[in-house]
């Protein structure tokens, strides 16, 4: 699943930074514990002069299809390149 993530996230968005990692270890005891808990690190010419609450809508959509079929919970940090 973190690589159909990184796939879709580079596909629609170019980041010059992508970090997907698989938290499902931080989610025992929680409903579908161990499965489908990601956090996404992604920089991205793409998202300069848009709001954070944007940022995190086009990293839903690039993975619309997948929120539902193995993504649980998502947390994103999305940021613009410095420089």
């Amino acid at each position: 699943m973190a690589e159909q993530i990184r796939q879709r996230l580079a596909g629609a968005l170019a980041p010059s930074e992508l970090e997907v990692l698989d938290e499902g270890h931080k989610h025992a005891g929680h409903a579908n514990a161990g499965k489908g808990h990601f956090h996404v690190r992604i920089v991205s010419a793409a998202f300069a002069g848009v709001s954070p609450l944007k940022r995190h809508r086009m990293v839903y959509e690039a993975l619309q299809g997948l929120m539902d079929n193995g993504i649980h919970a998502l947390s994103i940090d999305a940021g613009v390149p410095r420089g």
